[in-house]
C-alpha cells in the first residue's frame, strides 16, 4: 500500500540546485518515501494522503549532509564519551552523514584483514540501524602499506563505498596513495584525502602536491582539518583539481573563506561542499553544517539560496547520492526551516546572509517525520506542523 505524504503552505522551496536555487510552489508531495511532484496546491492531488504537514508559510529545503564525519558505532562517540551526537545532529537538520573513516574507534585494527572486517561491519551496522533515522554512509576503510588490488575488490564486492581519509594511515607518499585509489576507484567506491597538518597522533602533513597527485575524488577538509595549508597551495588546488572542495567546521575559517572565492572566481561553486570533521578534538557540532552555510554567506559573498546548495545539492552531485535536492525520485529528506525569533534580516534567507542560524521547526526522512521543533536551534518564528 503507497504512503503518500503532503506538505502544504510552504513559503519557499529551495532545491538544492545552483542553476535554479527557488522553486516555485507552496506544496510538495512524496509517494513511498520519494519525490512525486510540488507546485501550487491547487494543481496537486492531494486527496488521500497518509501524513499530511501544516508548513506554516517556512522554508522547505532537502535535508542537509554532512560530507565528512567519523562515526564509531551506533550513536556513541569515544572521542567525546558522547551518546546521541548524531540525534542531536539530526535537530541541525542534517538527514544524511558520510564517515571519512572509522578512525576513532578504540584499538582500530590497522592489519589488512583486520581492517578490511573493520569496514565491512561498519557499513553493515549502519545499513542496518539508522538512528534517529539519520542515513549513515559508513565503513570507510583507511589505507594502509600492503594492500592490494584483490583487497578493494573484496571490499566491494562486500559493499563497501568510500575510503577513509587518505594519510591517516601508514600510506603517505602520493605514489602509493594514487595506485590505491585507482583500485578503489575501479571497483566504484568512492575517495577522499585529508589536507593539512596533523589531526591525530599517526596523521601527519598533507600538501598541495600529494593532494594533486593522489587524485581523490574529494579533498577532504580543504581548509584544513585542523590546520589549513597555505594560502598558495588552497589556491593551487582549487585552480589545478576536479574533485569537491570539502569545507569543513573544524578547519580553519578565513581558509575555508579563500577557498570559497577562488572556487567562486573560478567558476566552480559546483565542486564546493560541507562537513563537519566531527566528532573531533573540536567537540561535536549538531548546528556545524548550518554554522558554515550562514558563515561562508555572510564572509565569502554568496546568496544564501546558493549556500544552502552546499549542503545540499553540490554534496549529493558530488558523491552520487539519491537525496539532497527537490527533484521527482530522490529521497523524501526534507528540513523545514525558519527565521530565528528576533534575528535581523527581511526573511529567513537575508537572515542567514547576515550570519545567523535558522530555526529549524521539522526534518523528514524517506518521507516520515523524524523530529519537530529543534532542541538546539534558536527558535523559529513559526513551526510547521502535522495535521
Amino acid at each position: 500500500m503507497s504512503e503518500k505524504l503532503v506538505i502544504k503552505n510552504i513559503g519557499m522551496i529551495l532545491s538544492g540546485k545552483l542553476e535554479e536555487p527557488i522553486f516555485d510552489g507552496d506544496c510538495l508531495i512524496a509517494m513511498d518515501g520519494k519525490i512525486s511532484a510540488w507546485g501550487k496546491f491547487a494543481d496537486l492531488d492531494t486527496d488521500d494522503a497518509d501524513t499530511v504537514v501544516d508548513a506554516k508559510g517556512v522554508t522547505l529545503a532537502p535535508g542537509l549532509i554532512d560530507s565528512h564525519v567519523h562515526p564509531v558505532v551506533g550513536d556513541y562517540t569515544p572521542r567525546q564519551q558522547q551518546l546521541s551526537w548524531i540525534d542531536s545532529t539530526l535537530h541541525g537538520g542534517v538527514t544524511t552523514l558520510i564517515s571519512a573513516g572509522e578512525v576513532h574507534m578504540p584499538g582500530r585494527p590497522k592489519d589488512i584483514v583486520g581492517l578490511k572486517a573493520m569496514a565491512i561491519a561498519s557499513q553493515r551496522w549502519y545499513e542496518n540501524f539508522r538512528p534517529s533515522g539519520v542515513k549513515v554512509h559508513a565503513g570507510a576503510p583507511v589505507i594502509e602499506q600492503g594492500m592490494v588490488e584483490q583487497d578493494f575488490k573484496d571490499l566491494s564486492e562486500a559493499g563497501v563505498k568510500l575510503l577513509g581519509e587518505v594519510g591517516l594511515g601508514t600510506v603517505k607518499d602520493g605514489k602509493t596513495a594514487q595506485q590505491m585509489v585507482s583500485w578503489a576507484r575501479k571497483y566504484g567506491m568512492q575517495s577522499t584525502i585529508h589536507t593539512g597538518g596533523p589531526s591525530i597522533p599517526g596523521s601527519g602533513l598533507i600538501d598541495a602536491d600529494m593532494v594533486i597527485e593522489t587524485g581523490t575524488d574529494v579533498i577532504g577538509h580543504i581548509n584544513g582539518g585542523h590546520s589549513a595549508l597555505p594560502d598558495d597551495q588552497i589556491l593551487c588546488l582549487c585552480e589545478s583539481c576536479s574533485s569537491a572542495f570539502e569545507i569543513v567546521h573544524n578547519g580553519n575559517e578565513r581558509a575555508g573563506v579563500l577557498a570559497l572565492n577562488a572556487a567562486r572566481e573560478l567558476g566552480k561553486l559546483d565542486q564546493v561542499i560541507l562537513g563537519t570533521d566531527g566528532p573531533a578534538g573540536s567537540g561535536v557540532q549538531p548546528l556545524g553544517i548550518l554554522r558554515m552555510i550562514a558563515m561562508l554567506s555572510s564572509f565569502g559573498n554568496v546568496p544564501a539560496e546558493q549556500a544552502f546548495c552546499f549542503g545540499t545539492g553540490n554534496t549529493a552531485r558530488q558523491r552520487d547520492l539519491d537525496t539532497g535536492l527537490i527533484e521527482a525520485g530522490k529521497c523524501a529528506d526534507f528540513v523545514l526551516l525558519d527565521q530565528a525569533q528576533h534575528a535581523p534580516g527581511k526573511s529567513m534567507l537575508d537572515s542567514v546572509s547576515q550570519g545567523n542560524l535558522p530555526g529549524v521547526g521539522m526534518t523528514i526522512i524517506d518521507g516520515k517525520v523524524t523530529s519537530t521543533r529543534s532542541r538546539n536551534t534558536p527558535p523559529a518564528e513559526r513551526l510547521p506542523e502535522v495535521i
